[in-house]
């Protein structure tokens, strides 16, 4: 008679009961007392694998009591040590020293064990699952329109019907879910996702389960953190292509080359995920090395794209992986706690182009989140564009820029400080205003506060400076008080002798000016970049000769130089300049050169 020795692996994935009721495993089974005590100790932390080992070993019992099979126990438990280094091999070796004195053959579902096993000369018989073809039990309560299904011992099933924006909480069955059953249910569905290749265990704490089971992601909670067994799954109901939102032309420009710091911010269910996922699509359709990061890895994406798990990795390892393969767009999926937050910001800063989805109420809130994380003055470099989506649609889309101004609402010159400038995206009009003041940071809503008497104050005023100088515009800054923009060469005509005739145009409107240069708008000037040896090398129009011409990257100043006689421009590629300009190149970044 043989004797067969099987690991805790096998064990959990229940393939001895499996091959006794089949007749193929006969003879004598020699379970390890570490084996009962590694599987006693995952259930002692409430975790699905151990009770799948321990209904395992009472099978077992069973067809001993049948007669099909002998069963024994063998060794010594293990001490504390060795169970809480269990992950390092010390059980599997316990394991092993009895397969070897008992010249048994090691059964193993584990690989390592397996070839670990094959060294010291043992025989092993590797199981390599296949996965089932039976549908999980939870999976009847779907339909076309089913976004979620929540089972509760005691209580009748549910499920969310409908779509994001427009579902109704319909009850299901006509009793309710006792403990065995919905138990029952639970590990199935831990027992599936094991043996299934694309399905996975993505967190398994002591009351709580998250897998990804195929499309479905599923959390499985108990007592003591629920007051009873709780089953979630959710089902994304359609996959959508970006095309299908029919975005604003602008804003698909925005999210195609222009915008570096992408947040999609929402409610629950409100479709943040799912425009994540279409982003992604879209990107790597377009030649882009794409990569994600979530928890869990549920989004459904093109076998090109690589999904990293945050539950399975520190932040670090994935902070060394992603800058080393340098992926061209990075989705973050989704930001949630300080080292989320700390991840996505360090990316951002070293010149990755993410997207992060965040959870949020309004579009502001998603900027809040990121106050007190980071220095104030850092927030523009880090998210530039927010997106808020509301049932599945964009409500939503907010700008921000960094300027030092007087805030609004405050009139004295030296009250300027850096201010955060949030632009609505669509309308190009300024909604809020983030700044210091005193020791907080204060996020301030931005109203149009000019009143008729201000109105008609500018309209006057515009009517006396335009006497003087056609292109001259109006600022008005309080009741008392305006702004007034001159071309340099109209400023000394309405200053006049001696200042006479701004204090004779002030005397009649009532109000206090201040004159300030109008700025000559920048002509952006077409160019080939090209790359020799030594040099970057920019061609310009002919007649661009001994011009001074700005270049900006990603809309921040990058420097300035003169074009020769030829209309180029040359940086030596191993300046810190010329490094720049070629990662730049590199990665097809927004160079625009302006006269």
């Amino acid at each position: 008679m043989k004797a067969y020795v099987p690991d805790t692996s096998a064990i959990i994935e229940g393939v001895i009961s499996e091959s006794v009721e089949k007749g193929e495993l006969q003879g004598t089974i020699i379970i390890a007392n570490a084996v009962v005590s590694e599987l006693e100790a995952q259930a002692n932390k409430r975790r699905e694998t151990g009770f799948l080992g321990l209904d395992e070993l009472k099978k077992l019992q069973e067809y001993k009591k049948e007669g099909k099979v002998e069963l024994r126990f063998a060794g010594s438990r293990p001490t504390p040590d060795q169970i809480k280094f269990a992950k390092s091999g010390e059980i599997d070796a316990l394991i092993r020293q009895i397969a070897y004195e008992e010249s048994a053959i090691l059964i193993t579902a584990d690989i390592v064990q397996a070839e670990s096993a094959r060294v010291y000369g043992l025989e092993v018989k590797f199981i390599e699952q296949v996965p089932l073809k039976s549908k999980l039990q939870i999976e009847k309560y779907f339909d076309n329109t089913t976004m979620s299904v929540h089972l509760k011992e005691e209580t009748f099933a549910y499920a969310k019907r409908g779509f994001p924006g427009n579902w109704k909480l319909v009850k299901l069955g006509k009793s309710k879910l006792n403990y065995k059953k919905i138990n029952e249910m639970a590990k199935e569905i831990v027992e599936k996702a094991r043996m299934d290749p694309k399905s996975f265990v993505e967190i398994s704490r002591s009351s709580s389960t998250i897998i990804q089971y195929k499309n479905y992601r599923i959390v499985i909670v108990r007592k003591p953190l629920s007051n009873g067994v709780e089953i979630t799954a959710i089902k994304p109901i359609k996959k959508l292509d970006l095309n299908e939102y029919n975005l604003n032309e602008e804003l698909l420009e925005r999210i195609k080359t222009k915008s570096r710091g992408v947040l999609i911010a929402g409610e629950t269910g409100s479709g943040k995920s799912t425009l994540a996922q279409a982003i992604a699509e879209f990107y790597s359709k377009n030649d882009k090395i794409t990569k994600t990061v979530e928890s869990p890895r549920d989004l459904q994406l093109n076998e090109r794209i690589t999904q990293y798990s945050k539950n399975f990795s520190s932040s670090e390892e994935i902070h060394d992986i992603l800058f080393l393969s340098r992926p061209d767009n990075l989705i973050f999926d989704e930001i949630r706690d300080t080292p989320d937050f700390k991840l996505f910001m360090d990316l951002r800063l070293a010149g990755s182009e993410c997207l992060g989805v965040i959870h949020s109420a309004t579009a502001i809130d998603a900027v809040q989140r990121f106050i007190g994380r980071t220095d104030t003055g850092l927030i523009p470099s880090i998210i530039d564009t927010i997106i808020q989506m509301d049932s599945g649609k964009v409500s939503e889309v907010l700008t921000l820029k960094m300027s030092v101004k007087v805030p609004t609402g405050m009139t004295e010159s030296d009250l300027a400080r850096p201010v955060i400038e949030v632009f609505d995206f669509f309308q190009n009009t300024l909604q809020y205003e983030i700044y210091s003041y005193g020791e907080e940071t204060v996020i301030i809503p931005v109203e149009d506060t000019t009143s008729p008497s201000q109105k008609l104050a500018e309209k006057q005023l515009l009517k006396e400076i335009r006497q003087y100088s056609k292109d001259a515009e109006v600022q008005i800054i309080s009741s008392n008080r305006a702004n007034i923009f001159i071309p340099e060469k109209d400023i000394a005509q309405i200053i006049g002798t001696k200042g006479k005739r701004i204090e004779n145009i002030e005397k009649k409107v009532g109000i206090k000016l201040t004159v300030k240069p109008k700025l000559k708008k920048q002509e952006t000037l077409t160019f080939d970049a090209s790359e020799t040896s030594k040099y970057i090398v920019f061609k310009f129009p002919k007649n661009i000769i001994k011009k001074s011409i700005e270049f900006t990257l990603d809309d921040q100043f990058l420097f300035s130089a003169i074009a020769s006689n030829k209309s180029k421009i040359q940086i030596h590629k191993k300046s810190q300049l010329g490094r720049t300009l070629v990662d730049a190149l590199d990665k097809n970044k927004d160079i625009v050169a302006k006269l």
